[in-house]
């Protein structure tokens, strides 16, 4: 998405995006999508046969009263395939990491194999880090969501910590921090990208805060990936959307690119879908029971 087709001198055809288009590019045009006007848009092409259902139906939408347990099991079994035949890239927003079950639980998935990239912004990687070395998240307790007194500062006395140690690794191992997920990507060499924004406090010294050398470290875990969970977090979850390609070709054989976006919020989900995200699968819940449930069924 936000691309266009050029067809390079050799004949090869490339997606590219608008920024990066240069003068003389031969460019594919055409607004019809039927192949009238040598474009054809094949949109079912991983689209399962189905029996002839009624045009009337109840509960065809996604939403916070649909039954979710099939997608938990459809996606335990995806992520048990795809940790050895695929690449899982997990996009993931500061609520998951604000609770103890799910940071824990999310920290197992990374170790057990079903992380093979992180998309995430400066608070995930702050509050998970603050997690580790304080037991706190924004000043509240992980475990029992009890604010701290003075907690408010805990964020900030992480972040300066981990800037005084010049990186997360040396911060890990200067107060050995073994827990979280940070520290579970660092142990398995699991690449990770932070990406800025002008909200960012800090900020930690691996957020990458020129957005278009952010874009392009996306990209390129992105290009590898053959599924990606993103969870709670709307901006970078259309982001990713945006840059996610709907198949791959993997050892000459084309297959989906599945996509997966979860959030409590029924309208940052369907924001995602109609941003033009064809494949994506929307799950409406709570974020850390979402963690916790689908660690348990992967194993």
């Amino acid at each position: 998405m936000d691309s266009v087709l050029v067809v390079r001198p050799e004949g090869r055809v490339e997606a590219v995006e608008f920024r990066r288009l240069r003068a003389g590019d031969l460019v594919v045009l055409g607004r019809g999508e039927d192949g009238a006007q040598g474009i054809f848009l094949h949109a079912d092409g991983f689209s399962q046969a189905r029996d002839a259902r009624e045009a009337f139906a109840f509960r065809q939408g996604r939403s916070r009263e649909t039954a979710y347990s099939p997608d938990y099991r459809k996606l335990a079994r995806l992520l048990a395939y795809e940790r050895d035949h695929g690449s899982v890239v997990w996009v993931l927003g500061p609520a998951c990491v604000f609770d103890a079950a799910s940071r824990d639980a999310m920290a197992s998935l990374v170790e057990k194999g079903y992380v093979h990239g992180l998309l995430a912004g400066n608070a995930l990687a702050t509050h998970d880090l603050e997690g580790g070395l304080l037991g706190t998240a924004l000043g509240q307790d992980i475990r029992t969501q009890e604010s701290i007194p003075l907690g408010h500062y805990h964020h900030l006395d992480a972040l300066n910590k981990v800037r005084a140690c010049g990186s997360i690794p040396a911060f890990l191992r200067e107060y050995g921090v073994e827990s979280g997920v940070m520290a579970a990507c660092v142990r398995g060499k699991v690449p990770f990208v932070l990406a800025g924004s002008i909200r960012d406090d800090g900020p930690l010294p691996e957020v990458e805060a020129d957005v278009y050398q952010a874009q392009n470290r996306m990209r390129d875990l992105v290009r590898r990936a053959t599924t990606v969970v993103a969870l709670a977090t709307q901006l970078h979850s259309i982001a990713v959307g945006n840059m996610t390609p709907s198949y791959r070709v993997v050892e000459g054989k084309v297959r989906p690119t599945f996509f997966y976006s979860v959030d409590a919020s029924e309208f940052a989900v369907n924001k995602l879908r109609d941003r033009g995200s064809l494949a994506v699968t929307t799950m409406v819940t709570n974020v850390q029971d979402f963690v916790t449930k689908l660690a348990a069924l992967v194993e």
